[in-house]
């Protein structure tokens, strides 16, 4: 496996801050109106353990995380090799507790996804892949590794969308323009990728007109590792570590499949 101490260091890293995450996740009260940009003080101690582990193995390589932290302020933010941080995504979730968040771990190599970590610390499911080598899932007190795989699916009136959680949800403008048969609400991005990764959805179209690498970095792979394929809303690579480390063309990752008859539909 060509980047094995990456998915090892990734995997450390990510288990690590997702048990600190459930200490915090179990002793404070519920915030059932938390807002949608929210960050609470465990976002912060997740993000530090995480990239003082990466840094640990690999002191000289970059780091890009969603928080500003020391580790982050007195660390190298542009090369080569660079690691993407999101220690709690869908921070909303968390501060719901309704278990809908997850941490993000993934490793860049010249702007191209590598490894990929996503752990959701509530359930204690781990899903991670790297590149040429498969994506698996690991479920707690479950010894064995599964392999995940996109669904076969390629009608789109068939399809499973996958989609923010929200009280307008069935009314967005993907699910008028797609008319999913089926539609997974979660308040997290990873969690999106990991579901369609895991054949549990088949379609995420995240149209927002900007977002940010570490939104997204860790799931992609996920997604390509599965047999699926990521690509921006007009069907082109997505590149990482770009200035300010935005995303500025929307996301789209499906079964493969249906990848081109959704572009045209979401072109529509």
């Amino acid at each position: 496996m060509a980047y094995e101490k990456e998915l090892a260091v990734a995997l450390e890293a990510a288990e690590a801050a997702g048990r600190l995450v459930l200490e915090h996740y179990e002793r404070f009260v519920p915030i059932p109106d938390a807002p949608s940009d929210i960050t609470t003080e465990t976002d912060h101690a997740a993000q530090e353990l995480i990239l003082q582990t990466i840094l640990r193995h690999f002191p000289n390589d970059s780091l890009c995380a969603e928080e500003r932290t020391p580790t982050l302020a007195g660390a190298s933010t542009q090369g080569r090799r660079l690691w993407i941080v999101d220690p709690i995504d869908g921070t909303r979730g968390f501060a719901q507790k309704n278990g809908e968040f997850c941490i993000m771990v993934g490793f860049v190599e010249n702007g191209a996804m590598m490894v990929g970590v996503v752990l959701e610390p509530a359930r204690w499911v781990c899903t991670y892949a790297s590149k040429g080598d498969g994506c698996w899932r690991v479920e707690k007190q479950k010894p064995e590794r599964i392999r995940c795989r996109v669904t076969p699916t390629s009608e789109l009136s068939q399809a499973t969308l996958t989609q923010s959680r929200s009280k307008t949800a069935r009314y967005s403008p993907v699910v008028r323009q797609l008319q999913p048969a089926k539609i997974v609400e979660t308040y997290s991005a990873g969690l999106k990728l990991a579901h369609v990764a895991a054949g549990s959805a088949d379609v995420y179209a995240n149209i927002y007109p900007e977002f940010h690498d570490w939104d997204i970095c860790a799931g992609h792979i996920l997604v390509e590792e599965a047999g699926g394929k990521v690509t921006n809303l007009a069907g082109e690579a997505i590149r990482y570590g770009t200035p300010g480390y935005k995303q500025r063309n929307g996301l789209l990752a499906t079964n493969g499949r249906l990848h081109e008859a959704v572009l045209a539909q979401l072109r529509k």
